[in-house]
C-alpha cells in the first residue's frame, strides 16, 4: 500500500493568537539548517523503519508540506526537499502534492516553484474573509488577496484548492461567517476544512480564555453555542452549493476530497518528516532485536525511556509495549515537538500498537468520517469476537444519538460530530488513549 510523505515546516511569519501547532517565528537564518537536517531524515528513512519493525513501502502517493507556513522557505530549499522524496520514494503519476500557502506568501515566482515541483493541491489557511476577523488573530492578509492568489493558482495550472475557515474567531457574527462561506462557494473552491475554535493551554488567545482576559480580542470570541451554530450553518452552507461533508472538518466537491488526510482516518501507513512529525507502520510479522529493546521498564514497572540506535532521529521509547496477548499490527513514532529539541536530537516516541488498539483506532479514526466504520470490514481484518466486544459501546452511544447504524456501517449523527471526543473516548482502551489519534496536522 503506498505512503503518504508529510514534511513539517514549522516557521512563520507572525504566529497567529490561536494557533496551538508547533510553530513560531524564526529568522531565515534558521531555515538552512532545518533543511538539511529533514532531508537527513528522509535519507535514513529505510532504515528508520527496518529498526523498528516497520514495513517500508519505496512507493507513495500523497506528499504533504505543512506548517507553519512552507511558502515562506526560498524555493532553492522547496525543491531540494521534493528532490530528496522523489529520490528516496517512488511517487505514483497520480500522487496528490500538496502545500500549505499563507496568503500574502504567494508570489509568481513561488508558483512556478510549485509546479516545477509537481505541486498539484494548495491549501491555503485563510480562517475568514472578513478582513477585521483576519487582523484581530493576527493575520497578515486581506480578502483580495486571497482573491488573487487563487486566480494566480489556477492560472498556473493548480487547480486543487483547499480553503481554511475557523468559526468563532472574535468578532465573527453569523452574517460575518456567512459572509466566509458565501466567499468561499463564489470563488469555486474544490475543497474546505472548517475547524471550530479551540480553547486550550497551547495558544495565546486560548489561554486569555480560559483566564477570562481581554488580550486578542478574547472578550469578542463567541460562545460555545454561537460556536456551534456556525459549524451547523457551514454544513448546510457548503451542502448546498454542492460542496458535501465527508469528515467532521473536512468538506469537497466529488472528487477533490484529501487523498493524504483520508490516509490517517483509514490508519494507511505514512511517514513524518520534521518536528513534531508523526507516522504510523505496519509492522513486520517479527519484531527486530532493535525493537525488543525498547521493552525495558523501570523498577516500579512504569515505562522507561530508552534512546533508540537511530542517531539520525533520536527515537525513544515513552510508553509501555503492548501486553494484551493479541500481538503488535503497527508501530507509530514521532520527532521532538520544538525546533530546539529536534535539531539538538531529542528523544521523540515510539509506540507499538497492538492489535486490540488498531481495532480501537479504527473506530476512533473511522468515525470521522462521514461513511462511517464498516463492521463487515473490520470482522474481516480483527475478528468477529473483538468487533463483538465493541458492541457495547455501540449500542451505548446509539441509544444516546450519538450513532447511527446504515446497514453494515456505524456513523456519527450531527449530535455526534459536535461531541466527537467524548464517542472517541467510549472506544478507547488505555493503551489508545496513549498512542491513537496522533497525526499530523490537516
Amino acid at each position: 500500500m503506498p505512503l503518504g510523505i508529510y514534511i513539517s515546516v514549522p516557521f512563520c511569519r507572525t504566529k497567529c493568537s490561536y494557533c496551538n501547532f508547533a510553530s513560531d517565528v524564526f529568522s531565515k537564518g534558521a531555515f538552512e539548517n532545518y533543511v538539511a537536517r529533514v532531508l537527513e531524515d528522509i535519507g535514513h528513512a529505510r532504515t528508520v523503519a527496518a529498526e523498528l519493525g516497520g514495513v517500508f513501502e519505496e512507493s507513495a502517493d500523497s506528499v504533504y508540506l505543512g506548517g507553519g507556513t512552507p511558502s515562506i522557505l526560498e524555493s532553492s530549499q522547496l525543491v531540494r526537499m521534493f528532490a530528496a522524496v522523489r529520490g528516496e520514494f517512488a511517487l505514483t503519476r497520480d500522487a496528490e502534492i500538496t502545500v500549505e500557502c499563507a496568503p500574502g506568501t504567494l508570489r509568481p515566482a513561488l508558483i512556478e516553484t510549485l509546479v516545477r515541483c509537481g505541486v498539484n493541491r494548495v491549501s491555503l489557511g485563510v480562517q475568514s474573509f472578513v478582513d477585521q476577523e483576519a487582523r484581530a488573530v493576527g493575520r497578515l492578509h486581506s480578502r483580495s488577496t486571497v482573491l488573487e492568489e487563487i486566480a494566480r493558482l489556477r492560472a498556473a495550472g493548480i487547480a486543487s484548492i483547499n480553503v481554511d475557515l475557523i468559526a468563532g474567531l472574535p468578532h465573527q457574527t453569523p452574517a460575518s461567517w456567512e459572509f466566509s462561506l458565501a466567499e468561499t462557494v463564489a470563488a469555486g473552491i474544490p475543497h474546505a476544512s472548517v475547524y471550530m475554535l479551540e480553547v486550550d493551554e497551547e495558544s495565546r488567545l486560548g489561554r486569555e480564555l480560559i483566564a477570562g482576559g481581554t488580550r486578542y480580542h478574547a472578550h469578542f470570541v463567541p460562545d460555545e453555542g454561537a460556536i456551534a451554530d456556525f459549524y451547523q450553518q457551514a454544513c448546510e452552507t457548503l451542502k448546498a452549493a454542492g460542496i458535501e461533508q465527508y469528515e467532521i472538518s473536512n468538506f469537497a466537491r466529488a472528487g477533490a476530497e484529501s487523498r493524504h488526510n483520508l490516509k490517517y482516518w483509514t490508519r494507511q501507513p505514512y511517514l513524518g518528516f520534521g518536528v513534531d512529525a508523526h507516522s504510523m507502520l505496519r509492522a513486520e510479522r517479527r519484531r527486530p532485536s532493535g525493537a525488543e529493546a525498547l521493552m525495558m521498564r523501570d523498577a516500579d514497572g512504569t515505562a522507561e525511556a530508552v534512546p533508540f540506535p537511530t542517531p539520525a532521529w533520536g527515537l525513544a521509547k515513552r510508553v509501555e509495549d503492548p501486553d494484551d496477548g493479541t500481538g503488535v499490527e503497527s508501530v507509530r513514532f514521532s520527532t521532538p515537538d520544538s525546533l530546539d529539541g529536534y535539531m539538538n536530537r531529542a528523544a521523540g516516541t515510539v509506540t507499538p500498537v497492538s492489535n486490540q488498539a488498531a481495532l480501537e483506532e479504527s473506530f476512533f479514526l473511522g468515525l470521522r468520517l462521514n461513511c462511517g466504520v464498516d463492521l463487515e470490514r473490520i470482522r474481516g481484518e480483527f475478528g468477529a469476537e473483538r468487533v463483538a466486544s465493541c458492541g457495547p459501546v455501540i449500542e451505548e452511544c446509539a441509544d444516546d444519538g450519538l450513532l447511527e447504524k446504515r446497514g453494515t456501517r456505524v456513523c456519527l449523527t450531527s449530535r455526534g460530530r459536535l461531541l466527537s471526543n467524548e464517542v472517541f473516548a467510549r472506544f478507547l482502551g488505555e493503551e489508545g488513549k496513549v498512542g491513537a489519534g496522533h497525526v499530523n496536522p490537516r
